[in-house]
C-alpha cells in the first residue's frame, strides 16, 4: 500500500449499524486501522436521524435487527436519495435475502467474515473502477 491509498481512503468515512456492540466495536477497529473514518450505529433509528449520513461514503448494515431489517433501511435511504454503496452482512441467508439484496444492488456478506472479504467489497464499493 502506498501513501496515497492511505491518504485517500483516510477521508473516506464507513458508516457501521449493527445491534450488537461486539461487532460494531470489532468492526470500528479493524476500519480505523484500514485508514478509514468509523461511524457506528446501534438501531436504525440513529442511523437515519444522524445528519452525517449524507457525507458518508460507504454503509455496512446487519441484516437482522430488532425494529427493522438491513435492507428496509437501505431502502429507506434510497428513497431520501441517499445512495452510497450499501454492504449488508448477515448470518445464514436464505434465498429470498440474497434474491432482495441482489436486486436492491447491496452486495451481501456473510458472518462470519472470511480473511479479507468484507474489506476487499468495502474497497471494490468505494472505487468501483478499480477492482484489482
Amino acid at each position: 500500500m502506498n501513501q496515497f491509498d492511505t491518504a485517500s481512503r483516510s477521508k473516506r468515512t464507513v458508516l457501521v449499524l449493527d445491534d450488537d456492540s461486539a461487532v460494531r466495536d470489532s468492526l470500528k477497529f479493524s476500519l480505523e486501522i484500514e485508514g478509514f473514518e468509523v461511524r457506528t450505529y446501534a438501531s436504525p433509528m440513529d442511523l437515519l436521524n444522524d445528519t452525517a449520513l449524507l457525507a458518508a461514503s460507504c454503509l455496512i448494515v446487519d441484516y437482522h435487527m430488532p425494529t427493522m431489517n438491513g435492507l428496509e433501511l437501505v431502502k429507506r435511504l434510497r428513497n431520501r436519495r441517499c445512495s452510497m454503496p450499501a454492504i449488508l452482512v448477515t448470518s445464514h441467508p436464505d434465498s429470498g435475502v440474497r434474491e432482495r439484496a441482489a436486486a436492491a444492488g447491496v452486495v451481501l456478506v456473510e458472518k462470519p467474515f472470511r480473511g479479507a472479504l468484507l474489506m476487499d467489497c468495502i474497497r471494490a464499493a468505494l472505487d468501483p473502477g478499480n477492482n484489482g
